[in-house]
């Protein structure tokens, strides 16, 4: 089973984010996953944006799942998408099985905010957790959970993440991995003892910069991440295009 996660594609009519999109579609054409997680970021303007998208998504031969980040807007995404979000008020929460695993995307914005919360879906979030049958999961969500140490970025982090972090320890059946985006860079730490990864953007990358005077350059190239469940176990690999 292999899932592939695309985050913060920030697409807009004056940048070429929607080539970069396209050659990381291409690169997973040759991998055929069960299925592609897009975890927000998909506009880079909350009103705007989501209409290009859509020629693109829609020809995905994959099943498609779609997270909202900070710079989308659920009402645009309704409006692109109204067969897939109609029915999904106020947030756009996912679930779905797959090849044995649960796939769960958890809607962490907040309106007219770049920093995520998420303390109002913890019911839900535990209700999906633990729903029948039971099944191994993977949690994915826009905003990061652990600090990154990017001045600015982590203003923005998940800001009830400490309460997530109790709900999730206290689990009887934790995700596997945790998966999100809204950094543009790649990285991995732990977050309630569950590794969590931050998939790159397919935008251009934030600097790898940690406050010193010297801000680092950024060469980096379009990034996505892509998880393997085989055998009961997990394995996610970064990939640069």
């Amino acid at each position: 089973m292999i899932i592939a996660q695309i985050s913060d594609i920030h697409a807009a009519a004056d940048n070429d984010n929607l080539q970069r999109l396209e050659r990381a579609l291409a690169w997973l054409a040759t991998l055929a996953p069960d299925a592609l997680v897009l975890t927000g970021d998909l506009a880079d303007n909350r009103h705007c944006g989501h209409d290009l998208l859509a020629t693109c998504l829609n020809a995905v031969p994959w099943p498609l799942f779609i997270l909202p980040g900070n710079a989308d807007n659920r009402d645009r995404l309704r409006a692109t998408w109204p067969e897939r979000f109609a029915d999904k008020r106020p947030a756009l929460h996912f679930t779905a099985n797959i090849g044995g695993i649960r796939l769960i995307g958890l809607d962490s914005t907040l309106e007219n905010s770049d920093a995520g919360s998420v303390a109002a879906h913890l019911g839900w979030l535990d209700q999906a957790l633990n729903a029948s049958p039971a099944l191994p999961s993977i949690l994915f969500l826009h905003h990061h959970l652990f600090l990154c140490g990017i001045p600015g970025i982590d203003n923005s982090i998940c800001h009830d993440r400490r309460q997530l972090e109790t709900l999730l320890r206290n689990s009887m059946r934790p995700p596997l991995a945790i998966a999100c985006g809204h950094v543009h860079r790649p990285m991995m730490s732990l977050f309630a003892g569950i590794p969590a990864y931050v998939c790159g953007s397919v935008c251009a990358a934030n600097p790898l910069w940690f406050g010193a005077d010297t801000v680092p350059p950024v060469n980096d190239p379009v990034y996505l991440l892509i998880h393997r469940f085989n055998d009961g176990e997990l394995v996610s690999y970064h990939v640069a295009v």
